[in-house]
């Protein structure tokens, strides 16, 4: 296993490919993942984005390729590299009908934290979310917004220095879409996490973004926005992500 020397990126994906029956949803996908950066994961709805991150948290088993957090294979010490890991998926999965407390604490025993070591945690991840005067409501209570970021304090309580959200706000107004992205930046500054955010939705990508364009199971860029305008010609990342991935673009993936 890895020393974890500096330097080492939080994610790094090599080689990756996955089939279902004839479909390759993934094609020889590579790219990683700096410590402390805002990563953003573009592509398509079936673009392979779900299927990449079934494989990141072991869903999916990767049979080619490799998944590496901080140096740590994924498929050869799972438990290891997951324990780095927080993950947002796209589809909510809080108990609607706990408290953000009950929801938290669970969580946290899943973990093997102590009570005493998961209470002052879970304090500070609701202070950091802006939600410490919802800890005792149901979850069923709060707005859109308020869940995802329960979540991502959630997925924040066993310290992982790595953390992947797969479209995150599905379903969400602008202001609060905005406010989760900001509170995401935020953890890559303030914490040096390495976050991976998948999205279909090029206004939630910022100047000073790292992008990785997936799209029909292949990596088509992955750098800055001004390195992939440059790249395709264009004025805009827009614009260069239409380039990019217009018809030509080959045989479509399944998820």
């Amino acid at each position: 296993m890895s020393d974890d020397p500096a330097g080492t990126p939080a994610l790094a994906v090599s080689g990756l490919s996955h089939s279902f029956g004839k479909i390759k949803a993934l094609d020889d996908a590579s790219f990683s993942v700096p410590a402390g950066r805002f990563a953003a994961l573009l592509g398509q709805n079936g673009a392979g984005k779900t299927t990449l991150f079934s494989l990141i948290t072991r869903l999916y088993n990767n049979r080619s390729g490799s998944i590496r957090i901080y140096g740590v294979e994924v498929r050869e010490h799972p438990s290891v590299a997951l324990a780095q890991m927080g993950v947002v998926f796209q589809q909510r999965t809080l108990d609607l009908d706990l408290s953000v407390l009950q929801n938290l604490h669970y969580h946290a025993a899943l973990h093997g934290i102590a009570p005493s070591v998961a209470r002052p945690r879970i304090e500070q991840e609701l202070a950091r979310t802006g939600l410490i005067d919802k800890a005792k409501q149901k979850v069923r209570t709060l707005s859109g917004g308020q869940i995802r970021r329960v979540e991502i304090a959630r997925a924040l309580i066993h310290r992982p220095r790595l953390l992947l959200l797969d479209e995150p706000t599905v379903g969400l107004d602008i202001g609060s879409r905005q406010d989760i992205l900001d509170h995401a930046r935020q953890l890559c500054r303030e914490q040096g996490i390495g976050l991976l955010w998948a999205t279909h939705l090029i206004d939630e990508i910022a100047a000073d973004d790292q992008v990785i364009i997936l799209h029909r199971g292949r990596v088509l860029a992955d750098g800055t926005v001004e390195d992939i305008v440059r790249q395709a010609g264009a004025d805009t990342i827009r614009d260069a992500f239409t380039r990019m991935t217009g018809p030509a673009a080959g045989p479509r993936a399944s998820r």
